[in-house]
């Protein structure tokens, strides 16, 4: 098992997106068991898959001591994803890991799933805190989506230091390109400079996940954007695999 964070200190940059369409691509493409775990409370991972979190658990409740995360775990259309949903109850779920005083609190509910899960993806919140060290304790790699732009480059300083926090035995970081529109010399510019970063170019079929309630690979297989995700997945993939 390996789980993947999907994470950044900046709003705006595909995070969810990016979360929904890999998860999609380790249970379709690579046929692996996969759980998307969401711990943003805007719950948009749910969202883009259809999804509604069930009315009588909430998502902070897994938090809970010897409470199991699988029962809250729930099905998707898609062969071999499940998800493990946000709601608002996990807006203050900085405080209570403070509370509970549980350091690797999410990455030792992480290992009860690896019987049932070959990979585990979350799509994290925006933040600077706790929960954030969780992630990143819990994490063997973490993917950072970064359009071409000062902010974002502060944004992955930002990252890199937070990993760097985690312990002696922080996972790697993959940086990935994301929106960019190679017309743009800003974009051609921060391309250039970085050509090894994977890229996810800026694509009507990316937008219109939202709309379909789909990752892009479901509606538009034969698309740039999908193909760009499959090569990233693969580039993650290769990364678990060096270790």
């Amino acid at each position: 098992m390996a789980s993947i964070a999907v994470y950044s200190v900046k709003g705006g940059v595909g995070k969810t997106t990016f979360a929904v369409n890999l998860a999609w691509c380790a249970s379709n493409i690579s046929r692996r068991e996969t759980l998307l775990w969401d711990l943003d409370p805007a719950n948009g991972s749910g969202f883009l898959l259809g999804v509604e979190p069930r009315r009588k658990r909430t998502a902070q409740s897994v938090f809970d001591r010897d409470r199991d995360p699988a029962k809250l775990v729930q099905k998707t259309d898609y062969d071999n994803l499940h998800l493990l949903p946000a709601d608002e109850s996990i807006r203050t779920l900085d405080r209570q890991f403070d509370r509970i005083g549980k350091k690797k609190r999410l990455d030792k509910l992480t290992q009860t799933l690896r019987k049932d899960y070959e990979r585990i993806i979350f799509d994290c919140p925006p933040v600077l805190n706790e929960v954030s060290q969780q992630v990143m304790r819990a994490a063997d790699v973490v993917i950072v989506p970064l359009p071409p732009s000062p902010l974002s480059a502060r944004a992955l300083d930002l990252v890199v230091e937070e990993v760097r926090g985690s312990g002696k035995g922080h996972p790697p970081i993959l940086p990935v390109l994301s929106m960019i529109d190679m017309r743009r010399n800003l974009h051609k510019q921060v391309r250039e400079a970085n050509p090894k970063w994977p890229v996810v170019p800026l694509a009507s079929a990316i937008e219109q996940c939202a709309v379909e309630r789909k990752p892009v690979g479901a509606f538009a297989p034969r698309s740039p954007a999908a193909r760009a995700f499959a090569q990233l997945w693969t580039a993650i993939e290769r990364k678990l695999a060096k270790g």
